[in-house]
């Protein structure tokens, strides 16, 4: 008997297991294949089996090198269980949380997702629901996306306002976020206020800067001009607010409180507040918004109206996959609310000089 060469390698790799089949990853367990292909293809219907149960059959799955056929599946059930995603981008802040709900929803009910950013290229926000579609998904969302047309399968958008055939809106109750805030500094005694607004290509920038002006004249506020200023640029970087903000310094007009279009620019907002000498909350309060992961861990930690951007997220999900689901014509929620909260820190305080 020959001898291997010595130049072979002696750990080479060893044949892959051949996978069994269904049937007989459940005569292993003693279950049935109906329940095995409800766990291992992640059906909703799997709920009905207890927890340990369902354990035992993905142990025994990995174990015995069990791969579920998806194509067959697909072919079988004239279904791809695939659902595209759109972004603006994918970076801290807004569009991660509302993902991380997205993810956790379809990775519980057996969906394979493709995710897309367009990096506010209309050119690539047309083309991209396309190509999802030629790419055989059941379903699209979008988050902070305008589309200006319907599309040829079930879309929930998450942040969208404009009433298109076929799309769920799924949207911040913008009115009580912006009299939450408001409210918040003219009890502190603020009423000389700054704002950041949104940039325009945003989907909640018109909307919310509608809802500022609504609160402020129920409040008595006076917005004046001079101390609105807007983002720009396409970065979601702190820099935005830090330039906007030092632009509302350089017009020497006085203020004591700044409400930010989002987290990310009020933190540069107060970065800028800071290098001007303007103490943060003492001379000026800083409200943000959103409620990012890093907002609570900021110096100070960030008084903001906290968006439900994970539970967003999840609604989007839940929602499309209702929609996928159910019977043609079925009637679909055309637009769902939710509802903001303010989370107070330590970047807000009284106003200088008040009581």
């Amino acid at each position: 008997m020959s001898r291997p060469k010595s130049g072979l390698n002696s750990h080479a790799r060893k044949p892959a297991r051949q996978s069994v089949s269904l049937k007989s990853l459940a005569e292993h367990l003693g279950l049935s294949q109906a329940a095995v292909s409800l766990v291992i293809n992640r059906s909703p219907a799997a709920k009905s089996i207890p927890h340990r149960t369902q354990e035992l059959i993905r142990a025994a799955a990995r174990e015995l090198n069990y791969r579920p056929n998806q194509l067959a599946r697909s072919l079988r059930q004239q279904r791809s269980y695939t659902i595209g995603v759109v972004v603006p981008e994918i970076s801290e802040g807004y569009a991660a949380l509302v993902m991380s709900g997205i993810e956790d929803h379809l990775l519980q009910e057996g969906y394979f997702y493709f995710v897309v950013s367009h990096r506010h290229r209309q050119d690539l926000i047309e083309e991209y629901p396309l190509l999802l579609q030629q790419r055989a998904v059941e379903g699209l969302i979008a988050v902070d996306t305008a589309f200006t047309e319907g599309v040829q399968v079930p879309l929930v958008a998450v942040s969208g306002h404009r009433d298109v055939p076929g799309v769920t809106n799924i949207i911040l109750n913008h009115a009580l976020a912006a009299t939450l805030a408001l409210e918040h500094l003219t009890k502190l005694g603020h009423r000389k206020m700054a704002f950041i607004k949104g940039q325009e290509f945003s989907s909640d920038t018109a909307v919310r800067w509608d809802s500022v002006r609504g609160a402020a004249e129920e409040l008595g506020i006076e917005i004046k001009d001079r101390l609105v200023v807007q983002l720009e640029g396409e970065s979601s970087s702190p820099e935005l607010g830090y330039q906007v903000t030092q632009k509302l310094l350089a017009s020497r007009e006085p203020f004591t409180a700044l409400f930010a279009f989002n987290d990310i620019s009020a933190i540069g907002a107060i970065q800028a507040l800071r290098e001007a000498g303007r103490r943060v909350p003492e001379d000026v309060s800083v409200v943000g918004f959103d409620d990012i992961q890093s907002a609570a861990f900021q110096n100070p930690a960030l008084t903001t109206v906290r968006q439900p951007l994970r539970a967003m997220g999840v609604i989007a999900a839940e929602t499309l996959l209702r929609r996928i689901t159910a019977p043609a014509n079925t009637p679909y929620p055309k637009e769902i609310v939710v509802e903001p909260d303010l989370v107070v820190r330590a970047s807000t305080a009284k106003a200088p000089g008040s009581s």
